[in-house]
Order: C-alpha cells, then structure tokens, then sequence
C-alpha cells in the first residue's frame, strides 16, 4: 500500500470514528426518542460509512469491492429503517417533544394532536 493511500485509510476511520461518538453522545444527551433515533441513524450510518471507505482503502481487490457495496447498502437502508421506526413510533402514540411549530404528522393525518410538550419536556 502507498503512503497516501495509508494516510487516507487513516484519517477516514478515525473521522468515521468521531462521527460515531458523536452519534453516541447524541443518543445519551438528547430528549426524546425521536431526536435519539435520528442522532443514531443519521451520525451511525455515516460513521460507519466513512470507516468502511477507509477500509476499501486500505484493502485491495474484492474486499475493497466488497466494503464499498456494504457502504452503500448502509447509506441505503438506515434512513429508511430509521424513518420506519419514527413512524411506527408516532402510531403508537409516543408523544415527541415539539415546539412552536406542533406535530405536523398528527395534523396531517387528522389525527388528534398528542399533547403539547415544551422543549424541556414538561406538559
């Protein structure tokens, strides 16, 4: 392996990495589980995406073809999972924290709005 390619192997698993801890601290830290699905979806899948590229790049031939593949079946399918869950989530009446703006889902279903949370949380 070249040097630059070592070095870009590098920086993208521990820029993977910190995008990871930082979803995690998300998860610990936010609200509600709505903001904490997103903290792990979102900042998740690209932590993950990022070290599976710095794994293509440090690897050759088919397992890079392969990290490649599972980088964008991840890219692919973990919003989607994630929005899934939200959703389900709000059909079973797990009230999210909203602001001044309400809970537009609700509204556009015609369902009765869940009662209304302040940022802290508190009806």
């Amino acid at each position: 392996m070249s040097g630059f390619l070592a070095w870009l192997s590098s920086a993208l698993l521990l820029l993977g990495a910190s995008i990871g801890l930082i979803g995690a601290i998300g998860v610990l830290r936010l609200p509600d589980s709505y903001t904490r699905m997103h903290a792990a979806s979102k900042a998740g899948a690209l932590g993950a995406a990022l070290i599976l590229a710095g794994v293509a790049a440090a690897s050759e031939g088919g397992f890079a073809l392969a990290a490649l593949f599972a980088m964008l079946v991840l890219l692919a399918t973990a919003p989607l999972a994630a929005h899934a869950m939200s959703r389900a989530a709000h059909r079973s009446s797990i009230a999210p924290i909203t602001g001044a703006l309400g809970d537009a889902l609700a509204e556009a279903e015609g369902n009765a709005s869940p009662p209304h949370h302040n940022a802290q949380g508190k009806m």
